[in-house]
């Protein structure tokens, strides 16, 4: 009965020791994905930053700034693309709205971002644009992918339409969470007028054929969970200016725009807590559930291997020798 309990035991063990690693390199790379039909908004505010007004052509100050971004999950259009790109696809329709204090339009751009679902590394397909445009990313954008590294990323700048580089800065605390710190530059550079201009009767064309012209240069900053691959903060050093043309009546430039641009504290908060959420799934596939199936397969063998050694129990003792009987004399 020991023995065939042994069997048992060394069986599962194998069975567990062999399950961890699957489950770590083979079932979590195609389990964990973002989900297509994923709907998020993050509002980032600028306070006393510089905004030009459109009707004097002349910067000033303003109490604040604020941007709303959102990312809605397109399903129709990601399960179109799946069926020709052969794997998990997610498309994202974004939205980055800029206003200013008095609740008006100051600018607003789309984009489709179209990613793959577990990598988070870019899919070409039919859509991919920003504010009308066709573009085709390299890099990320949004969002890391999950279980990020402590190395430099390439990551696409919608604004000025190209992909640079973003630099792991190191390993900081944040609101109780482990977080790694990225920063990327954009130097100055000329960028394409927005379609939706703030003013009506303005557009992009009318004020592109004053030869007056859009640069733009900001420092980008992240601080992102490396396990989801979530950013929990970030803030950008934003600045933007129209140089030349007749549209500035001989000035050679004009702040359009400068501001330290910071998410909202409400909006850190629920980030946050959904973060903690969501690592813990992620954990489960890559830590908890790998080493406790690994460490539980090694109890089971040593289990095996005891009850193996008492259903043998000790050595048994040698026959002892019979003398030949003695003869019997009458």
């Amino acid at each position: 009965m020991r023995r065939k309990s042994g069997l048992i035991l060394l069986a599962l063990a194998v069975f567990f020791a062999a399950l961890s690693p699957l489950l770590r390199w083979y079932a979590f790379p195609r389990l964990a994905k973002v989900p297509a039909n994923q709907y998020t908004t993050m509002v980032l505010e600028a306070k006393d930053a510089t905004l030009l007004d459109y009707d004097s052509l002349h910067a000033v100050k303003v109490p604040k700034v604020t941007i709303v971004q959102t990312l809605k999950g397109n399903v129709e259009a990601s399960e179109k693309i799946e069926r020709t790109a052969g794997r998990d696809v997610v498309v994202w329709d974004g939205l980055s709205y800029v206003q200013g204090p008095d609740g008006k339009m100051v600018s607003k751009i789309p984009e489709r971002y179209i990613f793959d679902a577990h990598t988070q590394e870019p899919v070409h397909a039919t859509g991919e644009m920003v504010d009308g445009a066709p573009v085709k990313r390299e890099g990320i954008e949004f969002k890391w992918p999950f279980l990020v590294e402590k190395r430099d990323y390439e990551y696409f700048d919608a604004q000025a339409r190209l992909t640079a580089p973003i630099h792991y800065k190191g390993t900081q605390t944040f609101r109780g969470l482990s977080v790694y710190y990225f920063e990327q530059t954009i130097p100055w550079t000329k960028v394409p007028f927005p379609k939706y201009m703030p003013v009506k009767g303005i557009t992009a064309e009318t004020v592109a054929a004053t030869g007056t012209t859009r640069w733009y240069t900001t420092v980008r900053k992240f601080w992102v969970e490396p396990v989801t691959g979530a950013p929990v903060r970030a803030e950008e050093i934003h600045q933007e200016e129209l140089r030349g043309g007749r549209l500035l009546s001989g000035r050679e430039k004009v702040t359009a725009f400068s501001g330290h641009v910071k998410m909202r504290e409400d909006y850190i908060d629920s980030t946050v807590a959904l973060v903690k959420s969501q690592r813990v799934l992620v954990l489960l596939l890559t830590s908890y559930l790998p080493w406790g199936f690994l460490t539980l397969g090694v109890l089971l063998l040593a289990l095996a291997l005891l009850l193996e050694a008492r259903g043998r129990g000790p050595a048994d003792p040698a026959p002892a020798e019979t003398s030949a009987p003695e003869p019997v004399n009458a």
